[in-house]
């Protein structure tokens, strides 16, 4: 039988806000690795990963005092869209070329409906905080569809 525990992983973030002892990187050598990836077409996701995992550095913010968007806004290479909002959309487009070869999949049309509502509420929190403009939609992919 599995397991009862559900939960987090039980990974947590440093308690310290301060970089670590370890950490030999500058605030500004850190920049400019993080400008150099974005350059490169990397997402702020995997910007973050890569300098975990190739450069050791394990946040930026305690080193820097800048999370990863802000340095990328001072440079001027922000993305346009937040990249949570811009991968549901990719997914959505994705399900929907899938549903237009396939019309009688009802389980991934419920799925279809379901990413959109999360998009719903993605964009509406999204130009509540002001990072879209208040004219921005999207249109349903599912009612073209059904």
């Amino acid at each position: 039988m599995p397991k009862q525990e559900k939960g987090k992983s039980h990974s947590i973030r440093p308690v310290s806000r301060r970089p670590p002892s370890w950490c030999r990187y500058q605030p500004e050598e850190v920049e400019a690795f993080v400008i150099k990836l974005a350059k490169d077409g990397q997402s702020l996701s995997k910007i973050g990963t890569i300098l975990r995992d190739q450069y050791a550095i394990p946040l930026v913010k305690p080193i820097t005092g800048k999370s990863i968007s802000d340095i990328l806004q001072g440079a001027g290479l922000a993305p346009s869209m937040p990249e949570d909002l811009g991968n549901l959309i990719k997914k959505a487009k994705r399900l929907a070329i899938h549903m237009e070869k396939n019309k009688k999949d009802l389980h991934n049309k419920r799925a279809m409906q379901v990413i959109e509502a999360r998009i719903y509420k993605l964009s509406r929190y999204y130009k509540r905080k002001g990072v879209l403009p208040p004219k921005w939609k999207y249109e349903a992919k599912i009612a073209i569809i059904s």
